[in-house]
């Protein structure tokens, strides 16, 4: 490597699109704009740490050049064929359904094949995916959900084989097995599925009523993306928003890229959480950008009967040069994590003026597989967010028995199978700015405390006009302003280089810690 040149990290590279990643220490922006050639031709300029080329051809070597950074030269996939959806009949006209014209074209797409989508918006009900397929989305082409709530089919939750009986499992709504309806794009054991280009898969839920009444409604509202027993799946591109629920939601699956994304909905959107990858192992998040109106990312591992029964944690998951926008948590980990949450690293990301950033929610009864242990967090920035960082294992939502006495009382109980577990948590090199609520707001059970925290090397600053708030949703919280770290219930604390400015009252708050280091 030449003198001051640095490295391009290659993250994906398919038939006729790939991803790359500079390699520095900003926080999804570069400190300058780049420009980027493709066989010496400029193509564009840009900012971000994470980029994309499109529109390439199959089979075919490139060179690559970027400002201030290594030549690299790269090789697209090989492919069996590609072939336009408007030749199974597709219209693109955003008035005639599409559905039978895209279904048919994907069930006779060979192995290895590709499935363009050109400019154009296409009216669709749901559609199923299978394994071994690319399917392109050009630019300025849309795939539009049907506003029609009967057109979307309901998938049972778990059915019985009818030779041996054993489970065989479908559909979930948070957490557990459950009805639901078929989403808008789906995959069921399958494998090898690629999503890529620069269009827009749109669910078109705020032309419906999935977004109406939801508590009342008697079915799960349906995914936009639903991957369930999947592996080796790459969503590259595309921009996904206006979801019945979850965008993008990928259940006990594994091997799966989500890169360059965009994932939009309105701030005041029921439950239209960007991506949540359930029970699922080798996640990579990386160079996306989230806006909408619940959580951004939320980890999650099924509540406690699919922990027990299949104990498949939420592992290596990467969250890198990814920026949040809005929504209730940058980073949501649970609160559906009965199977556990393992080996999570965020690095180099950007959240702004979401509710929390870092989210952890659990309470007594998610069971003793519930273990969340070895999560990252460094180089981030967040700016406007009302409390930075946030682990609660009092969270008051969603189940038949959040106002039990169980979960209520601050009284010491016995552990036992129903006893969650939280383990080691490290924060570093982060620069929060705008606080309101609080710094930081971590609060474990009496008979279980958070096992190891360690903050270092962050700075907390507070927005003069900050408002009061629950710092953590749970029961009896006291609204909070401009408060400073708060610890309870908490075995080992470390707090190492830390500034916080501006707080009202002490800076911080420590009970029931059984060791505490303070530099």
């Amino acid at each position: 490597m030449r003198s001051g040149v640095k490295m391009i990290n290659t993250l994906f590279i398919g038939s006729v699109s790939a991803c790359f990643e500079l390699e520095n220490s900003c926080a999804y922006f570069n400190d300058n704009e780049y420009s980027v050639k493709l066989d010496g031709e400029t193509l564009f300029s840009a900012k971000t740490n994470v980029f994309s080329l499109f529109d390439l051809r199959p089979d075919r070597e490139y060179v690559l050049e970027v400002t201030g950074q290594e030549t690299l030269r790269f090789k697209t996939a090989k492919e069996t064929c590609a072939v336009n959806v408007k030749d199974f009949g597709a219209v693109g006209d955003g008035i005639s359904d599409d559905t039978l014209s895209v279904q048919t074209a994907v069930n006779c797409l060979p192995e290895g094949g590709r499935l363009l989508f050109p400019e154009g918006v296409y009216s669709v009900a749901p559609i199923n995916l299978k394994s071994h397929i690319t399917i392109e989305l050009s630019e300025n082409a849309v795939l539009l959900g049907n506003t029609d709530t009967s057109r979307y089919p309901i998938i049972p939750g778990e059915l019985s084989d009818i030779v041996n009986g054993e489970s065989v499992h479908f559909g979930t709504w948070e957490g557990n097995a459950a009805p639901m309806h078929q989403s808008l794009l789906s995959a069921e054991y399958a494998e090898d599925i690629k999503i890529v280009g620069k269009g827009t898969v749109d669910g078109n839920a705020q032309n419906s009523s999935w977004w109406i009444n939801v508590k009342e409604q008697k079915m799960a509202r349906p995914r936009l993306i639903f991957f369930n027993r999947c592996r080796n799946i790459t969503i590259h591109g595309i921009t996904a928003q206006n979801s019945a629920s979850w965008q993008l939601h990928p259940y006990f699956s594994r091997e799966l890229d989500f890169l360059d994304l965009t994932i939009n909905a309105p701030k005041d959107s029921p439950n239209t959480d960007a991506l949540d990858p359930e029970a699922c192992d080798k996640v990579n998040i990386i160079g996306c950008k989230f806006s909408v109106g619940d959580d951004c990312i939320a980890i999650k591992s099924g509540k406690i009967d699919i922990g027990k029964k299949y104990k498949q944690p939420a592992i290596r998951h990467t969250i890198r040069n990814c920026i949040m926008q809005f929504g209730h948590g940058a980073i949501t980990l649970g609160s559906e994590m009965a199977g556990g949450v393992k080996e999570l690293t965020v690095n180099r990301c950007i959240f702004s003026h979401t509710d929390r950033g870092l989210r952890i929610k659990t309470r007594r009864g998610r069971g003793k597989d519930a273990i969340i242990d070895g999560v990252l967090f460094e180089n981030i920035k967040m700016d406007g967010v009302l409390t930075p960082i946030v682990i609660n294992m009092w969270y008051n939502c969603c189940d038949p028995d959040r106002f039990s006495e169980y979960n209520t009382t601050r009284e010491k109980l016995p552990v036992d199978e129903r006893t969650p577990y939280l383990g080691k948590f490290t924060f570093r090199d982060m620069e929060c700015t705008n606080c309101q609520v609080a710094a930081c707001y971590c609060d474990g059970l009496p008979e279980m405390p958070i096992d190891d925290i360690t903050l270092e090397n962050i700075d907390f600053t507070y927005d003069p006009d900050a408002k009061p708030g629950v710092p953590a949703m749970r029961n009896n919280a006291e609204k909070m302003c401009r408060a400073g770290m708060y610890f309870d219930n908490v075995n080992k604390l470390t707090v190492k280089n830390v500034r916080v400015e501006g707080c009202s009252g002490e800076e911080l708050l420590a009970h029931n810690v059984a060791e505490l280091s303070k530099e």
